[in-house]
Formats: structure tokens, sequence, C-alpha cells
């Protein structure tokens, strides 16, 4: 399949996953993952997703793995979860909440997180967790904390 025709099947995977279309038989054929939340932290969000296993399977790797590239790090999962819970911030008060004493390590960081698309920088300078983020970072964290035995 070309870059083209992957990307294209990619679209319209979302789109239909955002218009609550339910997959087909055919999609569901190895089963059926998913998650959901409502967040009411700076805001109420809610979110909901179903997919087909042979479709994630399918997915590209690379954007996945660069994401969770940027969370295997403690201070930039650290980072992630301070804006979770308290919403847009400033580079000094990233810093002071991870603990990292120069400014050069902060970017370094968050230069990693923003091109994961895990955080975004808004009009005002500040960095945040982009809302529709919020829910599925929630649910890797999570799910990690499970993998991990945290949870039992």
């Amino acid at each position: 399949m070309s870059d083209y025709a992957e990307r294209i099947a990619d679209l319209e995977r979302r789109v239909a996953a955002l218009e609550g279309q339910r997959p087909t038989a055919e999609a569901l054929a190895a089963g059926i993952v998913g998650y959901q939340g409502d967040v009411h932290l700076n805001g109420d969000l809610s979110w909901q997703i179903k997919f087909g296993v042979d479709a994630t399977l399918q997915l590209p790797d690379g954007p996945r793995v660069d994401l969770l590239a940027a969370l295997g790090h403690p201070v930039r999962t650290a980072i992630v979860r301070h804006l979770i819970a308290n919403g847009a911030q400033p580079a000094p008060a990233l810093s002071e909440a991870a603990g990292l004493r120069s400014t050069g390590q902060l970017y370094h960081h968050l230069k990693a997180l923003v091109s994961a698309k895990a955080v975004e920088q808004d009009s005002r300078g500040s960095y945040q967790v982009p809302p529709t983020a919020v829910i599925p970072l929630l649910v890797i964290l999570t799910a990690a904390a499970d993998v991990a035995g945290q949870l039992r």
C-alpha cells in the first residue's frame, strides 16, 4: 500500500471513529479494543473510542512509538501529569514541577513532547496538553500502571 493510500485509509478510520460509526463485522474479526473517559479537570472532557484489533495492529508504528518514547522519560511524564492536573502552564512552572535546574533541560523535554503531539504551546506561550489528548494520555498512564502491577 502506498504512503498516500495508507494516509487515506487512516483518515477514513479516524473519521469513522469520530462520527461514531460502528466497525464492520470484517473489521472486528479479531475483536475490538476501546477506551473512554469523562474528566472534570480544567473543564469537562468526554471521549470514547472503539477500534478493531486487526486495524489497530495494522496502523503504522512510527507515531505511536514516538509518543511512547516521549512518555518514556520520568521528567516528561511528570510534565504531562502536571499539565493534565493543572491546565496550561508557563515554562518556569513546568521546570519547577519537574525539578529541573536549567531551561535547556526543560526545552529538550518539551520539544520531544510537542513533537509527539502530547503537548502544545498556546498563543500566550504557555504549554498544555491538547484537550483531545487528555483522556487518551490518562488511559496510557493508567494502562501502563496496570501492566506494571500498580493497580492490583
